[in-house]
């Protein structure tokens, strides 16, 4: 179970529907069958993510992406099901057990493990991780949260229990140095349309939606 400790009001409670994070009246179980209707045939291909992570190219292995701040890890979802292989690193340990949890009801229901089985979840220090990757990998995906994001009056009210959890990103220059120093294809950065770019990094290009944006890196390797 989660070492850290809880603000106060809010508990960690297992239920039948699976562990739950529980407080001001409300219930926060994550279950990847909620966004099944994005990753169906047509609508995947839609989704400004995977439009952002897309690689050319054949290989033996299947592509590799890296979620270095993986949340409840629906993002990563998206990509395991655009065919990545995906590993996931949180730091937080309370969202870190609501995710592992998650993840082994996914692998176990017919209809999520396919995409679920892509996904492992590979640690809490991504700046660390990525340096210990057991190959190269394609994408580094960052979306760190930041103060602004609080505000979003578009943020579900149930997700209104990870605020008191999420803490804004501490050293932005450090996680982008460990994802080019990773070596990877590209890094896809997730930001609010007018948000700045993380740690001053002009991206090559980008795919913006009307309330996010993808800032694309592609590093000059030697």
């Amino acid at each position: 179970m989660a070492e850290r400790a809880l603000p106060e009001g809010l508990e960690l409670r297992r239920t039948p529907r699976g562990l739950a994070l529980v407080g001001g009246g409300m219930e926060l179980v994550p279950d990847f069958e909620d966004i099944l209707p994005r990753v169906r045939p047509g609508a995947l291909q839609r989704e400004l993510l995977v439009r952002a992570a897309r690689c050319k190219g054949a290989q033996d292995a299947p592509f590799l992406a890296v979620d270095a701040t993986a949340g409840l890890g629906e993002d990563a979802f998206l990509l395991a099901a655009a065919g990545f292989e995906v590993l996931l690193f949180e730091r937080d340990p309370v969202i870190a057990a609501l995710l592992s949890d998650a993840l082994d009801r996914a692998r176990d229901a017919p209809a999520t493990a396919p995409v679920a089985c892509r996904m492992r979840l590979a640690g809490s220090d991504s700046v660390e991780g990525l340096a210990r990757l057991p190959r190269r990998p394609d994408v580094v995906y960052l979306d760190p949260m930041f103060p602004e994001r609080r505000k979003s009056a578009a943020v579900k009210k149930k997700f209104q229990l990870l605020h008191h959890l999420e803490r804004p990103c501490e050293d932005a220059a450090t996680l982008m140095e460990a994802a080019c120093a990773a070596r990877p294809r590209k890094i896809v950065v997730k930001r609010p349309v007018k948000g700045p770019f993380l740690a001053e990094v002009k991206p090559s290009y980008q795919v913006v939606g009307k309330a996010v944006r993808y800032d694309v890196i592609v590093p000059a390797h030697p």
